[in-house]
């Protein structure tokens, strides 16, 4: 009996998808638009979500479709966060993420981001002859790298900082060594003292909304820089300006709350500020990394093993 997969991907996705798929696993086709991406068969067990939420109308609020969850064992997501989605998608026995599919992406573009702000790129191209060689520069060499929610992509931002000799200390919500060869487990309060840069990569949470609040930016250097790659709700927004406007010497942006920025917003003007359209994660070899992802736990599914990057509705991610 063949496996139905059922999939609310475009065309394109789905050619992609399907090539290497085992002959005994069907793929479906419900369509990318709210009228009939939510009308899954009876015989499916498998359903892919498309990672456009707006293209098929989902959102936090969306009431669960008639007849929800079906015969459904498990859904794959292709997003890293689950903050978006409604509760009752998690009533399915197996929720997973593309957990760690990013990874590589999202820490080139924090080292991209560390080195612009220590190189001072691009205030440091010269147009004339005004102002040559008046930028002091920094080194990546000898700083020290914060590093907040230490899974699989902040794990992939040590492996790059500490080929810099970056002193690389974490946190994240459990306990205990980082399990990391070169990076330090330590307290939230002494990452901010320590750090020169402050990656924020931890999922967004109850308990971690808002946990870089006034009080935490209070506690960074002079002069430290913020990244935040992880979700804009860890971060409070107005705090930040607070802290930009006095001791904080920038920050790197590519996620916001809200998201996206309304025209005329602050962060788009403030002179410390670097804002990019939650892009970090993109590349050329995504798309690939995400299907090959797919077919690995597809494999594990069918072999009944325990499946990558399954969500725990306890945690929230």
């Amino acid at each position: 009996m063949s496996l139905v997969v059922c999939h609310q991907y475009d065309d394109r996705l789905a050619s992609s998808l399907a090539e290497g798929l085992p002959s005994d696993v069907s793929p479906v086709a419900l369509g990318t638009t709210p009228e009939t991406a939510w009308a899954i068969p009876d015989n499916a067990e498998v359903l892919l979500i498309n990672q456009n939420s707006a293209a098929i109308g989902l959102h936090k609020a969306m009431q669960a479709p008639a007849g929800w969850p079906f015969n459904l064992k498990w859904v794959h997501l292709r997003s890293t966060g689950i903050d978006k989605y409604p509760d009752w998608i998690f009533e399915v026995p197996t929720v997973t993420v593309n957990r760690g599919g990013y990874a590589v992406p999202i820490s080139e573009y924090v080292l991209a981001a560390m080195l612009s702000f220590a190189k001072h790129v691009p205030a440091i191209w010269a147009v004339d002859q005004s102002g040559w060689r008046n930028h002091q520069l920094a080194d990546l060499s000898g700083q020290t790298l914060g590093i907040v929610g230490f899974g699989e992509i902040g794990k992939a931002i040590a492996k790059r900082a500490l080929a810099f000799d970056m002193t690389v200390v974490g946190t994240r919500r459990s306990s205990g060594p980082l399990d990391f060869d070169g990076a330090a487990s330590v307290p939230l309060e002494d990452l901010l003292r320590a750090a020169d840069h402050v990656v924020l990569s931890a999922p967004l949470t109850p308990e971690t909304r808002g946990l870089i609040d006034s009080a935490a930016l209070s506690l960074m250097k002079p002069g430290a820089h913020l990244i935040n790659v992880g979700r804009g709700g860890l971060l409070d927004t107005e705090a930040l300006r607070t802290a930009l406007d006095n001791h904080l010497g920038g920050a790197t942006l590519d996620v916001t709350d809200p998201e996206p920025l309304p025209d005329g917003h602050w962060l788009f003007t403030h002179s410390k500020v670097r804002i990019s359209p939650h892009i970090s994660g993109s590349s050329q070899q995504t798309r690939q990394r995400a299907n090959e992802f797919f077919r690995d736990n597809l494999e594990r599914y069918r072999k009944r093993r325990s499946l990558q990057g399954e969500v725990s509705k306890d945690l929230g991610y």
